[in-house]
């Protein structure tokens, strides 16, 4: 028990990105595991996903850039059916502040930076 309250304190004492907090729930001979590449914030993202503005995060192209989204953080608008995908969690939430407004932004953006030049 003493020291786990000692490597608490040091946790806390240091900061927590300073210390490996993993060691806080490591006991004597039984080190915490470790699985590089694996957990709880992979999602499962349906294969031939697509969608609106070609998944292309609807936030970054209101910012003026493309964006390609693999539609694991998606948002379905319950009025059309629509499926949009966003790069972030960030995104995804500063979309549906006001949904209807940032679709209309988006789609004239994506109109204007999918445009095909001159020339090509």
């Amino acid at each position: 028990m003493k020291s786990r309250l000692f490597t608490l304190a040091l946790a806390v004492t240091w900061g927590a990105g300073a210390f490996p907090l993993a060691a806080i729930g490591a006991e004597k001979g039984n080190p915490v595991e470790r699985h590089d590449g694996i957990g709880i914030w992979k999602s499962y993202v349906p294969r031939h996903v697509k969608g609106e503005f070609d998944s292309y995060d609807p936030v970054g192209l209101m910012a003026g850039a493309l964006i390609k989204a693999d539609c694991s953080l998606n948002w379905r608008d319950p009025d059309t059916g629509k499926l949009y995908c966003f790069a972030s969690g960030t995104s995804q939430v500063y979309f549906q502040d006001w949904p209807k407004t940032n679709i209309r932004k988006a789609g004239a953006a994506f109109d204007r930076l999918t445009q095909p030049k001159p020339g090509s």
